[in-house]
């Protein structure tokens, strides 16, 4: 069995998140997704996110392509979950391209997929934040 694992945060679930898990499940047969904990995103990324990490975690075990959701908790664990899960093909969007390419010495093969050119969540919020001021004036 061919395992991959992909990272995120998954907040404002979208199509463009959809066709990153269509891609990166069909590179094996069982995807597992590091989903960024609340505490993480907010303490190192600097991100708030609008749904807490259990509501993130029921919407992607919801998807077909989703076989298993872990938390992710700090950056340095991706070393190790690809030990731990013996995954053999690591993926992530092509804007994080060469971040990730140390774990190609664990023996995993690193995919980076083109996004979703015209969708992000932070698109959607910057969207939504520019509407709301424009109905307040």
């Amino acid at each position: 069995m061919k395992r991959v694992i992909t990272y995120g945060t998954f907040d404002l679930l979208h199509y463009g998140h959809i066709n990153l898990l269509r891609r990166a499940r069909q590179l094996g047969d069982y995807l597992i997704v590091g989903l960024s904990t609340d505490e993480f995103n907010w303490n190192e990324k600097q991100k708030k996110c609008y749904f807490s990490y259990e509501k993130r975690k029921q919407l992607l075990e919801a998807i077909r392509y989703v076989d298993l959701v872990i938390p992710e908790e700090n950056w340095e664990q991706k070393r190790t979950d690809v030990k731990e899960y013996h995954v053999d093909t690591f993926v992530m969007g092509d804007d994080w391209k060469g971040k990730f390419d140390f774990l190609k010495e664990e023996g995993c093969e690193v995919v980076y997929l083109p996004r979703t050119p015209e969708i992000s969540s932070s698109q959607i919020k910057e969207d939504l934040y520019t509407k709301e001021n424009k109905n307040a004036v």
